[in-house]
Order: structure tokens, then sequence, then C-alpha cells
């Protein structure tokens, strides 16, 4: 991890405030010389959620459909996590079969949407027009009015995904369906066959998407070299290895492929997982303890996931999987841009499970609650949520009330990485020419090849320094007071 240091006094500081086309609010900060050689490069958060305190003294019950409040573009994800730490809490080991496919089915639909948006809506622009082009046109205006056809595709699977979500929860954002031990309504045969009714197309633009993102990234060398940055990887696999969205154990490798832990159980995650703050952002900054803090970063999300399953599940999507892994050349994929050929090959497997989900005749199942079992002290959920591995961690007290949380949210676990590939891109770009908007969004393309929900992420409560300046009229400082990580004002 790049270490803190003072500024040197002939710097001058360059911001992208906010970053664009991302979930939430963030800051890219440059140091520059006089030369425009890059001193520093930062991605700061700047932003403020805490709901881990807010979820204090609140029924456990409640917690699921509170978390979702997160943020509207990955709530399933939240209220699933949450859910699952719920069930451990109520004695619950196992869901019924309807159930647990009527969650996994959610999942998919929630998985779908957001990669749908993110890469059509978000970041397919700079793509299809190139990272420095006119940004009057490289936002998704501009796609739907150059590519069309392109832009619909992305459109509609996001529109399907939430039409998943509306039928099991009630509404396509902030809807319910979870209970402890199970689900609150099964998914009726009139829901399921209008879902099936576009399945079928769905797979093909879910295929189409994959066969884009292939050839923007092999096809273009520029892209393959972008940021590229070597990692550690952390995501949940099946037992078998196989790539895994819902339940399995914690699997990490090292950045020349190499196993640091697999099958790991990920209620005991906080044997392997610590969480650092630092003084100029509200995001943790998460590593492998048996690493430490400098060397123990990590990666998650679809990068990640695909470097470390040995399979996926659904034929489609692991000959897509094969292919990627061949530009590996037997080792991870480090490329940064990767994230988005690899977040396309989800979506298809998304597809494909959904496709087999809706053809299962269990998915109309009525026998949804499990029967409870002896109450617990805490209960931990854990995904892959859109981002990445996604971790809910909840306390009770004998009352059931929420006593103390922790989030481990996707873009936390990616957040010194965005630092890295800011600092590797500002270097690779910047350094030494004359500043452009043009440059400028190569360090947004960055960051925003993680997908990163802000709003989600920042939790740190009480560790952001504060800074109060008294000026007069003219400007000029008369006071200044600090209050530092530590809580100590100077």
């Amino acid at each position: 991890m790049e270490p803190e240091k003072p500024t040197p006094p002939t710097t001058r500081r360059i911001a992208i405030d906010p970053v664009t086309r991302v979930e939430g609010h963030g800051k890219i900060t440059l140091l520059v010389d006089e030369d425009n050689h890059i001193v520093e490069a930062r991605f700061h958060i700047v932003e403020f959620r805490g709901f881990e305190k807010f979820i204090q003294g609140r029924p456990f019950w409640e917690v699921p459909f509170f978390v979702q409040r997160l943020c509207g573009i990955c709530p399933v994800s939240h209220q699933l996590a949450a859910a699952k730490a719920v069930d451990q809490i109520v004695g619950v080991k196992q869901l019924t079969p309807a159930a647990t496919k009527l969650r996994r089915l959610l999942h998919f639909g929630q998985m779908l949407q957001s990669h749908a948006l993110h890469f059509f809506h978000l970041s397919s622009p700079d793509f299809l027009f190139g990272f420095g082009s006119d940004p009057a046109k490289r936002n998704i205006a501009g796609v739907l009015e150059r590519y069309p056809e392109i832009a619909l595709k992305g459109v509609k699977l996001r529109k399907y995904g939430q039409r998943i979500i509306e039928a099991i929860t009630g509404k396509r954002v902030h809807g319910t369906g979870t209970v402890p031990g199970g689900m609150n309504k099964p998914l009726t045969l009139p829901e399921r066959d209008a879902l099936l009714t576009d399945i079928d197309d769905i797979l093909q633009w879910s295929q189409d998407a994959v066969t884009l993102n292939e050839h923007i990234h092999t096809a273009h060398q520029d892209h393959r070299d972008f940021g590229t940055l070597p990692s550690h990887y952390l995501g949940m696999t099946g037992t078998n290895g196989e790539l895994e969205f819902y339940h399995g154990g914690l699997r990490a490798r090292a950045a020349d492929g190499s196993g640091i832990f697999d099958q790991f159980d990920y209620c005991d995650y906080q044997q392997i997982i610590k969480e650092e703050v630092r003084s100029w952002s509200y995001l943790k900054f998460p590593y492998f303890s048996s690493l430490g803090t400098e060397h123990g970063w990590y990666r998650v999300g679809p990068l990640a996931r695909i470097n470390n399953c040995n399979v996926i599940t659904t034929p489609l999507a692991e000959a897509a999987r094969q292919s990627f892994k061949a530009t590996g050349h037997g080792g991870p994929v480090h490329d940064t841009l990767a994230y988005h050929w690899a977040r396309m090959i989800e979506l298809l497997h998304c597809a494909e499970s959904i496709y087999g989900l809706l053809h299962d005749p269990g998915i109309t199942g009525t026998d949804l609650l499990a029967e409870k079992g002896e109450h617990q002290p805490q209960g931990i959920g854990v995904i892959e949520a859109p981002r990445g591995t996604l971790f809910h961690h909840y306390h009770v007290n004998e009352e059931g009330l929420v006593t103390q949380a922790n989030l481990i949210v996707s873009t936390t676990s990616n957040n010194q990485a965005m630092n890295e590939s800011v600092r590797v891109v500002a270097n690779q770009y910047l350094d030494g020419h004359e500043i452009t908007e043009a440059l400028l969004n190569h360090l947004e393309v960055a960051v925003r090849a993680y997908d990163p929900c802000l709003s989600c992420a920042t939790h740190a409560l009480g560790k952001m320094p504060l800074q109060v300046t008294l000026q007069d009229t003219d400007g000029n400082a008369i006071h200044q007071l600090t209050k530092g990580v530590d809580g100590a004002v100077r």
C-alpha cells in the first residue's frame, strides 16, 4: 500500500469531483509537479452513510429490509446477505428447496440487471466512442443515437432482471421477499409463464454481450495494457470450485495463481480479513491478515470470480470462460478492463441459470418456511454481490435487538485496488503531459471498471478527519482546527 507522505511545496492539485457514471459520490485527486509529473494519485470516498450504526438497536428481523436502503442499484444483494445472517440467528441451517430456488432466482435477476446497467449504461460509451472522445456524446444518450441496437439490448436486459425482482418481491426496488428461514410468497404459475416468454431473447442478447466484450478486449492491445495490475483475488466458490453466487466457501488466490486459502468457512472471515482506515477516505481498506497491510490487499468481483473458479456450471458461460482464461496463458488475467468481459460472462451465466430455474417445476413450490431452531447471538451472511464478495455480520441481544454490525461491502474490498489502478493509469497516461479532460477520463475509466457502489461502502464512522477553517472577508485564514482520525483536536 502506498504510504502517507507530505505534500511537496511545488505541486499543484487537480481534482475530478465527482467521478461520473458510478453509483455514489467520490473524487480523484492528483498532485503534479511543475513539469506535470505525477507525485500522488488517490481515489477518495467523500460521502458517509453509516448503516453499521443505524442498524444498532433495531430488531434483527427488520434488518434485511432496512439495509436495502443502502442502495437503489443492489438492494437485493444486501437483503439476501442479511437474510442469510438472520437465518442463522433463528437457528435455521437449511432452507426448503422451494425457498432456496426462489432466493437463487432473485439473486440471478439482481446480478443480471446490475451487470447490464453497468456495462451498457455506464461503461459502454468509453469503449464505443473512445476514452478521449467528445464528452457530450460519451454517455448513454450518445450510445442510443449512434448504436441503438446495442443500447436497447442493454435496456431490455436490465428490465428483465427487474421483472424477476418484481415478481418475487413485489417491487423492482426495495421490495420484500425474504423472511427468517425462508420466503414470504411463492412464484405463481402466471408469473413464471410471463417470465418465460422473453427468456430466449435474454439468452441471445447475453451471448451478444459476451461476444462484444471479447472483441473489444482482444482486438485492442491498449485495452489489455490499460492499468494492468497483478493482485490477489478473493471470491466464493462451490465445493467443486465452481462459480457460485449464493452460498459456498471462500477462496483466495495470489497474483501468480497459487492458492492462499480455499473453501474457508465464511463464518470465520475475521480470522483471515482485517480492516484499516485512512485519514483521507470514509472507505475502509481490507487486507488478508496473513500478508499484512502492505501486501495483503486483494480484488473481488467478476474478474476475481472468473479467475478463481475452476468451472462454470452452465455450458455457454463455461465456453466463454475458457476463451477468457486463454488470454492469461495459464495464469490469472490481471487486465483491469477485463472486468467488463468477465462481467458479461457472469451475465450470460445468470441468463442460463434463470432459464433453468424457470423450467424447474419446483420454482413454484409453496413450502417456503423452514423449521426454526435455537436462537443464536450472532449471524453472518455472505454472498457474491454484482461487485464482489459481500459480508453482513450482526450481533443481537436476548431481546432480539442488534447490538453490533459489521459490513464489508464489495467496493470496500476493492478500495486499495481502485487506488492502485488510479495510480498506475495516472503514471501510464498523464505523467509529463498537459492534463486535459480526455486524459482525466482515463482515470475514471479505471475506476468504472470495478463498478464501484460508493454509497454502499462508506461506514467508517468517526474515522474521517474534520477540518474547520475560519476566514476573513478577503479569504485569508484566521484560525484552523483539525480533528484527526484519533479524535484529537489540534
